[in-house]
């Protein structure tokens, strides 16, 4: 069972439970949470928290994480800007050079 500890302040903090993990595998959590710039245990958490999606299919609202919403942003910052609506309000015009 997930243990409950409380903060300085008084506040519940989230539920902890510890895993026994392989040295192999501990690593290869390790160098995915580098990769994705998480914490290990973040990582961990992130991992759990897919591997239960898929047992489970998808919930009313899914919610891309990780890799998945990294992509999805990195996306929409590289989309063309939208085009400017309307006429232009002036125009400058530029005879021939020479």
């Amino acid at each position: 069972m997930a243990t409950r500890q409380t903060s300085s302040s008084g506040k519940p903090k989230s539920p902890r439970i510890q895993v026994v993990l392989p040295e192999e595998l501990l690593d290869r959590l390790a160098a995915a949470a580098e990769g994705d710039s998480r914490t290990v245990s973040n990582m961990a958490k992130v991992l759990i928290q897919q591997g239960l999606d898929r047992l489970q299919g998808p919930g009313p609202a899914a919610v891309p994480s990780g890799k998945a919403l990294r992509r999805q942003l990195e996306r929409q910052q590289q989309a063309p800007s939208p085009r400017l609506r309307g006429r232009p309000k002036r125009i400058r015009l530029r005879g021939p050079q020479g």
